[in-house]
């Protein structure tokens, strides 16, 4: 992108600001943590389509005015929302000449080649205002929404009286699959109520209601369900599992399929896992500085082991999967136990638990350790006796990495006490132990900042974390989003770890080793540099990438 001096020089020779109007402009965008070009734009000191025009002859392209723009959904779906957000980009346009593409950075060469290689098509790059194409977006996601809810309701009508396999039972189902993925769901619930048939999404970690279908409906939908996921349609009262692949917007998505009977019915949950979701690495889940470097020094050991903690949801497994990625080469053999295997990794071998076949996590372990192996993934530690095959395997030459349910990192230490594992095995394998929650990211699009007095952090934190540092006369800066389109009005997008990482040391094994509880653990941890989850969140909030309010939900609270 163009350096803010050239811009700004290029806006005075047009003669539309003065140089202070310009140099106040720069000096709100650092104070509010935003691009010059938005500042610009947002109070109105150049009009988008003078920015877009000047920048493009800068850059030698053309000028995209995408409000003049009606972008067909065909040509949306050739850009995943995630990569066009990311990337600032949109196709708008199909010629003879190919396809047009309104972007931030003109000059990104390699993603233009990149998008030619996957369309088979010339694309030709306009430039667009950030906002424009934020606005572009979030229109489209509007558009989205009246259309599947559109779909949905007039397949609903036709579907009074049909059969599961019908061609309306069909659209609405496959409807509310592309309709998560859309709006970036990670859950789909159909929920049976007395009148009506309840639809909600679960994005960024909070559940949203969607929309309500007649509850004639509801056992045709939950056995088109049934059938794609390869379920017993004839079972109502026992849960089942399954999973199927659905392709939406040209990606496939992994759908894993929970049906439970209630009180009212069965309710169906679908969870979509997408290729988005599959492939992050541990600097995209936000761990800081600190922590990384920890984490990497322990996943280069050759042996012991290495544990992520936290309630169901919190991105453990997502955190497992990181590091697996970090040392999945050819000359090393990883295998994965796991209920159920969340995502597909190339080269590693994946085995999914099967009560029916008594494939537990103790016998597919056991079976593991026949088979040669250098790392291996036990996808939660549940018991005793996996917890000690798990230990013996660090001890014997080999990397561990599982999950524990523990508030805490110094909590699955006493956790695996509990489980009869003597304390001297776990003090001299286990190196470091992750513990985590995800929190909801603040709209970058929208975000604004505030002043909170160190009084009001001292009541809200009291002496969990020192906040001195981040107060300056008494006042500390923090953030949150205002809400606009391009977040539904959320002020959040997306979401973000928080962690701690409690890395073993010889004061800490020898606490382990007498059975120190939870707290002279923690005491320790954080003398020798631990940085708590508290503490890693308010680092994360007075940067002005989450809320104060989110840490509280999330972490404190």
């Amino acid at each position: 992108m163009l350096d803010n001096q050239v811009i700004i020089e290029a806006i005075k020779k047009i003669g539309v600001a003065t140089e202070q109007v310009l140099t106040e402009a720069v000096s709100i965008a650092e104070k509010e943590n935003k691009s010059l070009e938005d500042i610009l734009i947002e109070r109105d000191i150049v009009k988008p389509e003078q920015f877009g025009q000047l920048v493009a002859t800068m850059y030698k392209v053309k000028f995209a005015d995408l409000r003049k723009e009606n972008t067909a959904p065909d040509l949306l779906a050739l850009l995943p929302e995630v990569v066009a957000i990311k990337k600032k980009c949109i196709f708008f346009k199909r010629d003879a000449d190919g396809l047009k593409l309104a972007m931030h950075d003109p000059d990104d060469y390699s993603f233009i080649k990149l998008l030619e290689k996957k369309t088979g098509e010339r694309v030709l790059p306009y430039f667009s205002p950030s906002i424009l194409i934020t606005q572009a977006l979030a229109q489209y996601r509007a558009n989205i929404k009246e259309h599947f809810e559109d779909i949905i309701k007039v397949n609903a009508l036709k579907a009074k009286g049909a059969r599961a396999e019908d061609i309306s039972i069909v659209r609405i189902v496959d409807t509310l699959i592309e309709y998560g993925f859309h709006n970036k769901a990670s859950d789909v619930h159909i929920e049976s109520r007395k009148e009506d048939l309840l639809i909600r999404f679960r994005i960024d970690g909070l559940l949203h209601d969607v929309l309500t279908l007649p509850l004639e409906l509801h056992e045709l939908i939950v056995t088109r369900i049934k059938i794609l996921s390869r379920l017993r349609t004839d079972e109502h009262r026992s849960a089942q599992d399954g999973k199927m692949v659905m392709v939406v917007a040209k990606q496939e998505i992994d759908v894993r399929v929970s049906v439970l009977p209630t009180t009212l019915g069965e309710k169906v949950v679908m969870r979509l896992l997408t290729p988005d979701t599959r492939l992050t690495s541990l600097e995209e889940l936000g761990l800081s500085q600190h922590d990384l470097q920890l984490l990497h020094s322990a996943i280069a050991k050759p042996h012991g082991m290495m544990l992520s903690t936290g309630p169901t949801g919190s991105g453990k497994t997502t955190t497992l999967y990181s590091m697996l990625r970090l040392v999945n080469s050819r000359d090393v053999n990883i295998s994965t136990i796991e209920d159920p295997v969340e995502y597909y990794l190339e080269g590693v071998n994946q085995v999914q638990v099967n009560s029916k076949t008594n494939l537990t996590f103790a016998n597919g372990l056991r079976s593991l350790l026949r088979q040669d192996p250098d790392i291996i993934m036990v996808g939660e530690i549940r018991d005793q006796e996996t917890a000690s095959i798990a230990i013996n395997a660090a001890m014997t030459g080999h990397l561990v990495l599982s999950t524990l349910h523990t508030n805490d990192a110094a909590t699955s230490l006493p956790r695996l006490y509990d489980m009869h594992v003597e304390p001297f095995l776990i003090a001299s394998t286990i190196d470091i132990i992750v513990a985590q929650r995800l929190v909801r990211r603040i709209c970058q699009k929208c975000i604004t900042s505030y002043s909170i007095s160190e009084d009001e952090l001292h009541k809200l934190f009291g002496d969990q974390v020192d906040v001195s540092r981040f107060v300056y006369e008494g006042q500390a800066r923090v953030y949150k989003g205002k809400g606009d389109a391009s977040c539904a009005y959320t002020g959040y997008q997306g979401r973000l770890g928080v962690f701690e990482v409690l890395e073993m040391n010889d004061k800490i094994r020898e606490l382990v080793v007498n059975k120190a509880d939870a707290d002279r653990i923690r005491e320790t941890a954080r003398k020798h540099g631990m940085i708590t989850m508290l503490e890693d969140g308010l680092e994360k909030v007075f940067i002005g990438r989450t809320t104060i309010e989110e840490i509280i939900r999330v972490v404190k609270g």
